[in-house]
């Protein structure tokens, strides 16, 4: 009897600050709408104040005219969550159109930083832009063991605010000298973040990033035969490359994939409301959210801390007496709001669209997916690897207990490598 009142207050007490946290988030939320609105209205000005003119923003919903171009492109891979987020004060703001193929501005926008680190991709503003790679080539003990032999190549994409570094801090250090002897090591900074480009005339669809990666990568190093290990975001992208390159790739290694399935018309807003949840609890989704529904408050917040990321970086060190700091600190500020914004919308949101058609074709390539995860997961949905095996039957899904999105790979990542080099030694 004890036992039953205490499973009934248990329940009653969740159901409460249920309540709670919704009730506030919308009044919360509501709050965040008005303002976001208020700021279009503020970066209009001062864009027109610094640069001659505004800014191209998403704050208008689209006419029907626009929408139904839209639907007639079947190729489009912009995302409806651009336009379609929901903010009972939209119309107080302006209409400005983003182009996706004006010239590219060879002046950092006010907003941006524009510190050495940040802007060195423009010195190549003349040439074709070329995404950052970097190499680990294979270590050849007895050159005579393999003669007439080629290296396996392993393609790395990191995730969402994050760089290359993902990899070559965690990863590499840490592979066997036998692997290291066969496996040739390529981890890209994708397409907005890190020490890659960052222009402001790409809308960073997943056709951008694939299509840089080809350019960069597939192309300069002549991969005819290749593996992909992706984390979070980096899944969206490599499960396209994947598709266009199936005969290609050997196998496909997902680590936490943000992989959302709806049984709406419109997956994109679905995929958005799953990873962008507008609630104020768990504070993790509540940033992501902030970030991800106000375009104009996410552009304040990039311009504090992006911005200014030294003054920042200065303040860490003298906080935690460390001259070093973690290399996740510094890969969160090294994009632009621009692409950002365009990253987290039309990849995340708008790759959801396409990610039932890529498994498709990986299926009928028998490509060998695994897809890793862990039980503690708050960023995707857990069932992600369940559904990725009911689309693909002969997928590997491995649930690591009390993994989270980041520590699914740092803390573990000797064990990872052993995975990894189980799954790339069973191909070959």
């Amino acid at each position: 009897m004890q036992k039953i009142s205490v499973n009934f207050s248990q329940k009653w007490l969740q159901i409460l600050s249920e309540i709670l946290i919704s009730s506030a988030s919308a009044i919360v939320f509501l709050f965040l709408d008005l303002l976001d609105a208020i700021f279009c209205v503020f970066f209009k000005l001062i864009d027109e104040f610094f640069e001659g003119k505004s800014s191209g923003c998403y704050c208008s919903i689209e006419n029907e005219e626009e929408e139904e171009e839209k639907k007639s492109d079947s190729d489009n891979e912009l995302s409806n969550t651009l336009h379609k987020r929901r903010n009972l004060f939209r119309g107080i703001g302006f209409r400005r159109n983003v182009s996706s193929r004006r010239k590219l501005n060879e002046n950092v926008r006010w907003s941006d930083c524009s510190c050495e680190n940040c802007v060195s991709w423009m010195s190549n503003i003349a040439g074709e832009l070329k995404l950052h790679v970097v190499v680990k080539e294979i270590h050849r003990v007895n050159l005579e063991d393999f003669k007439g032999k080629k290296a396996e190549n392993i393609v790395f994409l990191h995730g969402f605010l994050s760089s290359s570094t993902f990899w070559t801090e965690t990863i590499f250090p840490y592979l066997s000298e036998d692997a290291m002897q066969k496996y040739r090591l390529l981890a890209v900074d994708l397409l907005g973040f890190g020490k890659s480009p960052k222009p402001d005339n790409c809308l960073y669809t997943v056709k951008d990033h694939v299509e840089m990666i080809e350019s960069s990568v597939i192309q300069p190093f002549e991969l005819n035969s290749f593996h992909i290990v992706a984390h979070s975001m980096g899944c969206v992208v490599a499960l396209s490359l994947a598709a266009k390159h199936s005969h290609s790739v050997r196998s496909i290694t997902l680590i936490a994939p943000p992989y959302v399935t709806s049984t709406k018309e419109d997956v994109s807003l679905t995929a958005l409301n799953r990873l962008a949840a507008r609630r104020l609890w768990p504070p993790l989704l509540f940033g992501s959210s902030f970030m991800s529904w106000y375009e104009h408050l996410g552009r304040c917040v990039c311009y504090i801390i992006c911005k200014n990321h030294r003054i920042w970086e200065e303040i860490l060190k003298l906080l935690t007496w460390n001259r070093n700091l973690h290399f996740m600190a510094i890969d969160l500020t090294r994009h632009t709001h621009h692409s950002a914004w365009h990253t987290m919308h039309n990849v995340l949101c708008g790759g959801a669209k396409f990610m039932d058609k890529y498994l498709e074709t990986l299926k009928i390539a028998k490509v060998k997916i695994k897809v890793i995860q862990g039980s503690r997961d708050q960023v995707v949905p857990m069932e992600s690897g369940n559904n990725v095996k009911m689309k693909v039957p002969n997928a590997e899904v491995q649930i690591v207990d009390n993994a989270d999105h980041t520590s699914i790979v740092i803390g573990r990542e000797r064990e990872l490598c052993n995975d990894l080099e189980k799954l790339w030694g069973s191909i070959c």
